[in-house]
């Protein structure tokens, strides 16, 4: 049996919410995103797009590339809230699909051609999800991941697009490079370099030349190119890490400061393991300097899930990498190699104080959200936390305002 793959993108997803709560906006050059001179766009309406914007640029270029933009900082919650009704949809009507993003879905349609027709199907999926959230998405559908995500992209703004079995590698031949996934701006431009500038002229070379150049990549990027894609469908994706950082509105020397903000995100992260009943093996401090220069420091240790094992760990790190002479720009935590389990009681250091302790205040925030416990060296970083279990299989949630 041929695989049927369908991929579905939300557009200009955030953008899409701000004019679905705000009428107003709509058919107005609209940017979200960090609203600071370091803020990033994270999404841009159509109409800014004439004028060079785009999604991931600095906001203060936009800004002067299309000053009557309107800028809205965005909020994450708004935007998760919304894509969990998508998402409601889309499981009541597909047996098998994954989220691969917070706009951005696969179903595996294989077989539906023999009752109803595969493309049928997914029109009158694209037109329930219009009607009954007032959000524009578009899809592609095709024998695999890959092609399906290129046809969506074609077929945007809020239309779709199938390539017929056997139709694959003629749909890519004329697109640009760029268009294939995994194509980023780094290997876009060496690939330039070679003189490649249509996905044709990859189909037209030997597999061993794009590996020389690229390496393991350039055999994966030609395969896709010749619309070669065996890459299931995978409705759970297990994470293997969290992390949470912070950027500075104006870089800082104030080690207090910075001592409690890795205090709060040390705890929120533990807090996180805990709900998910998780532990982390591998611990990492993340510092970036006013000049750009980014250094990180990781370390190995037993299994667990315990603030006061880990802020320890975490604030040593830190003075270890910390160099006094220069303004900090950004700092960050990540605890990877998680497993599932709980926290393994000490025999000589823990006491039942400190575990129903740990007990109270998870079950504190559990019921009234991340925030409402936290400690008194931490209460300088209040914003730090998260509105959604990290380990319930959605994939994780890029905030409207990040910054660079």
């Amino acid at each position: 049996m041929n695989s049927t793959i369908l991929h579905m993108d939300l557009d200009t997803f955030y953008v899409s919410v701000e004019r679905l709560l705000n009428s107003q906006l709509k058919n107005r050059p609209l940017l979200v995103g960090g609203t600071s001179n370091r803020g990033v766009v994270a999404a841009c309406s159509y109409e800014t797009r004439g004028f060079g914007v785009h999604s991931g640029m600095p906001m203060k270029m936009a800004r002067e590339l299309c000053p009557e933009a309107v800028v809205i900082k965005g909020n994450a919650g708004t935007y998760s809230q919304h894509s969990d009704i998508v998402t409601e949809i889309i499981k009541e009507h597909v047996p098998l699909f994954e989220k691969a993003s917070i706009d951005e879905f696969y179903a595996d349609l294989s077989g539906m051609d023999r009752f109803f027709g595969s493309y049928k199907y997914a029109s009158e999926l694209r037109q329930r999800i219009v009607r009954e959230t007032g959000l524009p998405i578009s899809f592609g559908l095709s024998a695999n991941k890959v092609v399906s995500k290129v046809a969506t992209n074609e077929a945007k703004p809020n239309n779709q697009l199938k390539i017929d079995l056997g139709y694959e590698k003629s749909f890519l031949a004329p697109l640009s490079i760029k268009k294939i996934p995994m194509v980023g701006d780094k290997t876009y431009q060496t690939l330039r370099n070679l003189g490649l500038r249509r996905v044709r002229t990859i189909q037209e070379m030997p597999v061993d030349v794009m590996q020389r150049v690229l390496g393991t990549n350039g055999r994966v990027i030609w395969t896709r190119a010749n619309g070669i894609d065996r890459t299931p469908v995978i409705p759970f994706c297990e994470r293997k890490s969290i992390s949470t950082e912070r950027t500075f509105g104006k870089d800082t020397i104030d080690v207090i400061k910075l001592r409690g903000i890795l205090i709060a995100m040390t705890e929120n992260l533990a807090y996180q393991l805990r709900r998910g009943e998780k532990l982390t093996a591998c611990i990492a401090v993340k510092i970036r300097y006013s000049d750009f220069n980014t250094y990180s420091k990781q370390l190995r240790i037993p299994y667990t899930s315990a603030d006061h094992i880990l802020i320890p760990k975490i604030l040593g790190m830190f003075s270890q990498l910390y160099n006094k002479r220069l303004l900090v720009r950004l700092i960050g935590v990540k605890f990877s190699h998680l497993v599932g389990g709980n926290y393994q009681i000490d025999l000589f250091d823990d006491t039942q104080e400190a575990l129903n302790l740990y007990a109270a205040m998870d079950h504190i925030r559990n019921r009234y959200g991340d925030k409402s416990v936290i400690r008194a060296s931490a209460m300088g970083a209040k914003t730090i936390g998260r509105m959604h279990n990290p380990f319930n299989g959605s994939p994780p949630v890029v905030l409207a305002h990040r910054t660079q």
